[in-house]
């Protein structure tokens, strides 16, 4: 591969179960249920579009921009609290500087670099892709397809890192091979793909 694209929440940095904090804490005062199977099966969807689509669903009516932000903020506030996910870490570790990396999320540009900024890790990726980035979010290739134009590599020469299923598509519509973190936090951390 002569480039590499990784997801973030989920694959690179364990935000989850924080995301997922956040995403009760500003969904329950305006009525919104949103399970957490459901979460994780549209983990790659940014935040906006997931509350329109549960505002539809459940017949209410909010502003999806300003709850967006509020749940954002929610999670910024317990920032301090997430990990990486080590054996993704160490595979962008062996390979930074090596050839290209980027980073093709659903989350805002600014929360993507602040996560990456309070890990110590922003300057290992030579593009950061974020849900403003692109029209068509995941599973939509855009933000792949985006990731990889930007490090100057073409998508079937770039291997892409997810952790859920929308992701998995996505980086697959691109033309990338993928690999389900899952596989490798199961595997002791190693540099080859």
């Amino acid at each position: 591969y002569s480039g590499l694209v990784f997801d973030l929440d989920g694959t690179l940095i364990d935000t989850m179960p924080s995301h997922y904090v956040a995403w009760q804490a500003a969904l329950q005062p305006h009525g919104l249920v949103f399970s957490e199977e459901r979460f994780y099966a549209l983990g790659g969807v940014h935040a906006e579009a997931i509350i329109r689509l549960l505002a539809e669903e459940q017949g209410k009516s909010v502003d999806a921009v300003a709850l967006a932000a509020d749940k954002e903020a929610r999670f910024v506030a317990g920032i301090t609290k997430v990990e990486p996910i080590k054996p993704v870490l160490k595979i962008a570790e062996c390979y930074r500087g090596k050839i290209p990396l980027a980073i093709a999320t659903g989350s805002p540009l600014w929360l993507a670099n602040t996560m990456l900024q309070s890990l110590g890790i922003l300057d290992w990726f030579q593009a950061i892709v974020g849900a403003e980035s692109v029209v068509h979010p995941k599973p939509a290739p855009d933000c792949f397809l985006r990731a990889a134009e930007l490090i100057g590599v073409k998508p079937e020469s770039c291997h892409a890192f997810e952790d859920a299923e929308m992701g998995m598509l996505a980086a697959q519509r691109a033309g990338m091979q993928v690999t389900h973190v899952r596989t490798l936090m199961q595997a002791e951390p190693r540099c080859t793909l």
